[in-house]
C-alpha cells in the first residue's frame, strides 16, 4: 500500500473537525497587525513622536525583554516589534494541533479505527503537517495583505506574516517529533512544550543580555526566536534567515518521519513503565494517583520555571546600570522611581509572564481529567468507592497547588538571583516571591474555567486554551488597540498588581479568588451530574 494513501480524506477530516477553531485563530491573529498598524498613528502621528517612542522602548529592558529591540522607528518596525510576541502564540497553536491530531487520536483509540481503512502509515502526520502549514500559510498572506493595504511597504508586509509562518512551521514539526517520543498526548505537549520555553527564554535572556552588555547574548542567536527576530522587517528584510529555519523544519520533520516508521501504533519511542503489578500504600488513594500521573509534568515546570527565574534575576541587575550612559533616560526614568523603579518594572513584567505559563499548566492539568475520561481510565478508577467529587478534586489540586509552586519557585530565584547583585538577598527574595504569589488568584480563575468547561461542556474542554490566548491577548494588546476598558477588564491578568514596587489592593484580588471559586464549583456540579464518560 502507498505509505500516503488516504491523506487527502484525513487532511479533509481534520479540517471538519477544525472547522470552527482553525478559522477563528487565523482571523483573529490576521486581524491583529492591522489594527496596531491603525492605532500607531493616532498614538505618535509625527515621526519624531515614533523615533522618541522606540528610543524609550529601546531603553526599557522590559520592553526588549517581551518583544526584543525596535529596529526602526517608521510605522512598520513599530508594528513588527509591538506584534513579535505573537510568533510564540503561533508556535504554541500549531504544535498543539499536530499533537491533538496525531498522539491524542492514538491515545484515544481513534487513529486505531481508521487504520482498519485502506490508510497508509504515513497518511496521520503528513495530514496534519499540510493542513497546519497550509493555515500557517493563509494566516501570513492575510497578515501581509491586511498591513499592504494600510499602506505599509509590501516586502515587509510580506516579510512579517513569514515570520509567523517560520514559527508555525518550526513548531508544528517540534509537534510531530513530540508526538512520536511519547506514550500520551500529555507527554507530548509537555515535550513539545518545554522545547517552546526554551526557545522563547533562550531568546528573551540572550536579547536582554545583549542590551544590558552582559555576557548571555549568544542565548539568542542559539534560539530558534531568536532567528526569527532577525528576519526584521521593515528595517532590512533578512530574507536568509528562512534558509536555516527552513532547513530545520525540514530535518524535522525528516526525524518525524523516520521515528514514526521505527514504532507501533499507540506506543513511543520514550515507553512507560508498566509499574509493579500491585499497588503499593503510595497508590492508595486518588490524591495518591494523582501525584503519580502529574508529578513528572510538575517537576519539569518547576525546574523550568526555578532556572528561567534565575536566569532573569541574573541579569536584572544590569537593567538599573544602563541608565547611567544616558542623562535624558536617567532623568525620565528617575520620575517613574530611578533604576530601582525601572528594575522593579522589569521583575514585575516579568512575573507576568511567568503567571500565564503558570496558566498554561494549570489548564493542562485540568485537562488530565479529560484525558482520563476519554481514554476510558476514569472508569475503573469510579468502579472502586470512589466518587466522582473526590477524583475530579484530587485532580483540581494539582491545578491550584502547582502554579503555586511554580510561581514561588520562579520568585524565589529570580529575587535570590537579582539581590546577590546588590547584597541584599533576603529581603529582594521576599519581594519579588510575594509578588510572584501575588499573581495566583488569576492563574486559579483560568483554572477554575477550564473545569467549568470540562464540567459543564467537556466537548469544548479544549476551549480552555482559548479563553488563556483571549486572557493574554487582551492583557497585552488591549491598550494599543484602544479596546474598551469594560471588554480589557474581562482578563484577569489586567487586574493584577504590578508588583514589586507597585500598589497593592486587595478587592481585586480577592473578586478574582471568588470567580475562580464560583467556576471550580460549576465544574464540580457539571461533572457530578452529567454522563460519564461523554465522547
Amino acid at each position: 500500500m502507498n505509505p500516503l494513501a488516504g491523506t487527502g480524506h484525513l487532511v479533509r477530516l481534520i479540517l471538519r473537525r477544525d472547522r470552527l477553531v482553525m478559522p477563528l485563530w487565523i482571523i483573529w491573529l490576521s486581524v491583529m497587525p492591522a489594527n496596531f498598524a491603525a492605532a500607531f498613528p493616532a498614538l505618535y502621528p509625527t515621526a519624531a513622536e515614533r523615533s522618541a517612542f522606540a528610543q524609550t522602548s529601546n531603553a526599557n529592558a522590559a520592553l526588549v525583554a517581551l518583544y526584543g529591540p525596535v529596529h526602526t522607528a517608521d510605522l512598520g518596525g513599530l508594528v513588527a516589534w509591538r506584534i513579535s510576541i505573537v510568533t510564540v502564540i503561533v508556535a504554541l497553536i500549531s504544535l498543539l494541533t499536530v499533537v491533538r491530531h496525531t498522539r491524542t487520536e492514538e491515545e484515544a483509540g481513534r487513529r486505531e479505527l481508521l487504520g482498519a481503512a485502506p490508510i497508509g502509515r504515513y497518511a496521520g502526520p503528513t495530514a496534519v503537517l499540510v493542513v497546519v502549514f497550509a493555515a500557517n500559510l493563509l494566516l501570513a498572506t492575510a497578515v501581509a495583505a491586511g498591513l499592504a493595504g494600510q499602506g505599509l511597504p509590501v516586502a515587509g508586509s510580506v516579510a512579517l506574516g513569514a515570520q509567523f509562518t517560520a514559527a508555525g512551521w518550526l513548531f508544528a514539526a517540534v509537534g510531530a517529533v513530540a508526538a512520536q517520543l511519547a506514550t500520551t498526548a500529555a507527554a507530548a505537549r509537555g515535550i513539545a512544550a518545554v522545547v517552546l520555553g526554551a526557545a522563547v527564554t533562550g531568546r528573551v535572556v540572550g536579547d536582554l543580555s545583549a542590551h544590558t552588555g552582559g555576557p548571555l547574548g549568544w542565548l539568542s542567536g542559539g534560539s530558534p526566536f531568536g532567528w526569527v527576530m532577525r528576519l526584521r522587517p521593515y528595517a532590512d528584510d533578512a530574507w536568509w534567515v528562512l534558509g536555516p529555519l527552513a532547513a530545520v523544519t525540514a530535518g524535522l520533520v525528516a526525524v518525524a518521519a523516520g521515528l514514526h516508521g521505527r514504532r507501533d501504533l499507540g506506543s513511543g519511542l520514550l515507553a512507560a513503565g508498566t509499574g509493579p503489578a500491585t499497588g503499593g500504600p503510595r497508590l492508595a488513594g486518588p490524591v495518591a494517583l494523582s501525584w503519580r500521573l502529574h508529578r513528572g509534568s510538575l517537576a519539569g515546570w518547576t525546574a523550568g520555571f526555578a532556572l528561567t527565574g534565575a536566569l532573569l534575576g541574573g541579569v536584572a541587575g544590569g537593567v538599573g546600570d544602563m541608565l547611567t550612559d544616558n542623562p535624558t533616560l536617567r532623568d525620565l526614568f528617575a520620575r517613574l522611581g530611578g533604576a530601582a523603579g525601572l528594575v522593579d518594572l522589569f521583575l514585575a513584567a516579568m512575573l507576568g509572564l511567568f503567571a500565564v505559563g503558570a496558566a498554561g499548566y494549570a489548564i493542562a492539568a485540568v485537562g488530565r481529567l479529560r484525558v482520563e475520561e476519554t481514554s476510558g481510565r476514569v472508569e475503573p478508577v469510579l468502579a472502586a468507592p470512589v466518587s466522582r467529587s473526590r477524583w475530579a478534586a484530587s485532580h483540581l489540586l494539582f491545578a491550584l497547588v502547582g502554579p503555586v509552586v511554580l510561581m514561588a519557585g520562579a520568585g524565589s530565584t529570580m529575587g535570590a538571583a537579582y539581590g546577590l547583585s546588590g547584597g541584599d538577598v533576603g529581603p529582594t527574595t521576599v519581594r519579588v516571591l510575594v509578588g510572584a504569589l501575588a499573581t495566583l488568584p488569576a492563574v486559579w480563575l483560568l483554572a477554575a474555567v477550564a473545569l467549568a468547561l470540562v464540567g459543564l461542556a467537556p466537548r469544548l474542554a479544549m476551549a480552555g486554551w482559548a479563553v488563556l490566548a483571549a486572557a493574554v491577548g487582551l492583557d497585552l494588546f488591549g491598550a494599543l488597540l484602544q479596546l474598551p476598558q469594560p471588554l480589557r477588564d474581562l482578563s484577569p491578568f489586567t487586574h493584577l498588581p504590578s508588583l514589586p514596587g507597585g500598589q497593592v489592593s486587595a478587592v481585586p484580588l480577592v473578586v478574582l479568588a471568588l470567580l475562580a471559586a464560583g467556576s471550580a464549583t460549576a465544574g464540580m456540579i457539571g461533572l457530578r451530574r452529567r454522563d460519564l464518560p461523554v465522547g
